[in-house]
């Protein structure tokens, strides 16, 4: 069998020299497919010249290239999607290959959960949710103020979707990871919004556990840039101890543009 020879230099996952299978193996071929296929990614376009495998979503844009080096691994995925590299917060690899940037492991596990997450985020960044709200909303009449609710319904529904998504279903500040718990809290409020585009905007949105959007909401708690909560001199000092957390938020820039709007508008010093 032929190989490549790609060379994978990766301190943290793998051993310093390493090579891509080519033409892949049956079992490359399936363990890929099958990475692939349950994570999101179900429309296979087939297998380049470098022993890469091409797959792509019918919900979330942009393509995934997966690749082996053996049939016991290490496991390699190549990201189209510059916007999705930026936030994936994984170690490159330094090798040649499609896409905008290539990851490698040794498990197949750890592949699942890093294909898992570039879905979620092809799915809320950056104007996805916009673009399914304008498909979903296309045709509807909005005439009324019963039709404009309604169509609000539907965006907001999208909105706490994708904020479940980017989030990966649980709140960052707390860990509370119960759907019945957990509310799509808007930075810059959806009334206060001047485009659709603010308002779908998952930067735009944290998703924080009941007492902490209550809070976020009556403008009793702000964030600042590193993430931490600010409390405001309305709270009472009795009452801060019932808001427990774990970590700061992990913000990107873009939070942090909203977040400054929260704190001029809504935030009660």
């Amino acid at each position: 069998m032929l190989l490549s020879q790609s060379r994978i230099i990766d301190r943290k996952y793998l051993m310093p020299t390493l090579i891509v299978e080519n033409p892949p193996s049956f079992h490359v071929k399936t363990e890929c497919d099958k990475a692939a296929f349950d994570n999101g990614f179900r429309i296979r376009d087939g297998w380049d010249a470098d022993g890469w495998g091409k797959f792509r979503s019918a919900t979330a844009r942009g393509a995934i290239w997966l690749a082996g080096g053996s049939m016991h691994g290490p496991w390699l995925l190549a990201v189209e999607r510059p916007d999705v590299v930026a936030e994936l917060g994984l170690p490159p690899v330094d090798m040649p290959g499609p896409g905008e940037q290539r990851y490698a492991f040794k498990e197949l596990d750890d592949l699942y959960r890093a294909i898992r997450r570039v879905y979620e985020l092809g799915v809320s960044l950056p104007t996805a949710p916009l673009e399914e709200f304008r498909r979903r909303t296309r045709d509807l009449p909005a005439r009324t103020e019963a039709e404009r609710t309604v169509i609000q319904r539907i965006g907001q529904d999208i909105f706490r979707q994708r904020l479940l998504d980017y989030w990966q279903g649980r709140c960052p500040l707390t860990g509370i990871a119960t759907p019945a718990l957990l509310r799509a809290s808007h930075i810059r409020p959806w009334a206060q919004c001047e485009t659709d585009e603010q308002r779908l905007d998952v930067h735009n949105g944290l998703l924080l556990s009941a007492l902490w959007d209550a809070a976020f909401d009556a403008g009793l708690v702000t964030f600042d840039d590193e993430g931490a909560p600010v409390f405001s001199h309305k709270l009472p000092q009795r009452e801060r101890a019932f808001f427990t957390w774990r970590a700061p938020l992990p913000l990107k820039d873009a939070h942090r543009h909203y977040l400054v709007w929260h704190r001029t508008h809504v935030f009660q010093a």
